[in-house]
């Protein structure tokens, strides 16, 4: 993420803020406000919409100027992804991610978020119990009332909730079915990425998977985490020499099989749990995305369906 912050001194004490954040720049005030108005720029740490704001003495303003390479400009005249809904009923709602798009509201984030989304839906706040990263695909629940939004963190709290991913990795030599069992912890030497290894003093994680495809030029790969730490099924696969295709941050190729990678190929394609309302068990199922299948299909495989192993 790129960004530009600076404090309000004398110069800019009560000037409007898309006047002030121009002159820092040096770009026309309507591009200023345009920053301002798609929810780039932050005043005090918190987001600004209002280009006409008045700025006070000692204000720190952020402004974000590219986040994944790209403008955010760029990013709010892109078409809006639609909320993909796989189940509703009175107490729970279960959508399909769209790769690409944040779980919740952060700072770096210009766009909607999953949980805006769903509330929009709703017409009211969303229950988030779970997460995938920006880059992962897939099924995510979200409660509709206090008390299933209580009883779904609950199912994840206590290890209930079962959960299969897909991936596309490269190619690797891997028996055909086992458990990672490597502890995780922060990389220090490189901010943002979690190192998988038994020479830190981590945090347990388990990964249990069974490969699907193994070939020349990448394998497909089903992972059922029996733990749900940061980044564990990426940092557990690059510890095995085989990063995700597309994850750059992990080292993941942008091709494989002279077919591209443009995200990280991971997909939460399956998730089961108990349902806050009934108490039945329940399955949710979130399509293998276009770019995640044609790995598939060229490898001449199906994804798996049905119940969790």
């Amino acid at each position: 993420m790129k960004r530009r912050t600076f404090r309000v001194e004398a110069a800019h004490v009560n000037r409007a803020l898309g006047e002030a954040l121009a002159a820092e720049l040096g770009v026309p005030r309507e591009e200023a406000a345009r920053l301002v108005g798609v929810g780039a720029v932050y005043v005090a740490g918190r987001r600004s919409r209002d280009a006409g704001t008045r700025l006070t003495a000692g204000q720190v303003v952020t402004v974000v100027l590219e986040e994944g390479g790209q403008s955010p400009l760029a990013a709010a005249a892109a078409p809006a992804l639609a909320l993909r809904v796989l189940h509703e009923d009175e107490d729970v709602i279960a959508v399909d991610k769209p790769a690409g798009m944040t779980a919740q509201p952060t700072e770096g984030r210009v766009g909607d978020s999953l949980v805006d989304k769903v509330g929009e839906h709703l017409k009211r706040p969303a229950g988030l119990v779970h997460r995938l990263d920006r880059e992962t695909s897939g099924v995510t629940v979200f409660g509709k009332t206090p008390r299933a939004t209580t009883a779904l963190a609950e199912e994840f709290r206590e290890g209930r909730a079962r959960k299969r991913y897909l991936a596309a990795v490269g190619p690797v030599s891997l028996p055909s079915e086992g458990t990672i069992d490597l502890p995780l912890s922060k990389d220090p030497s490189r901010p943002g990425r979690w190192r998988a290894t038994r020479a830190a003093n981590g945090i347990p994680a388990f990964t249990r998977y069974r490969v699907l495809h193994a070939g020349s030029d990448f394998c497909l790969v089903e992972l059922l985490p029996q733990t749900g730490r940061t980044h564990q099924l990426r940092a557990h696969l690059t510890a095995l020499g085989a990063p995700i295709l597309g994850d750059k941050r992990y080292g993941g190729a942008a091709r494989a099989g002279g077919l591209p990678a443009p995200r990280c190929l991971l997909h939460a394609q399956a998730l089961e749990l108990g349902h806050p309302g009934t108490g039945q068990p329940v399955r949710f199922e979130a399509p293998v995305p276009e770019d995640l299948a044609r790995f598939f299909e060229a490898a001449r495989v199906p994804a798996p369906l049905g119940a969790i192993r």
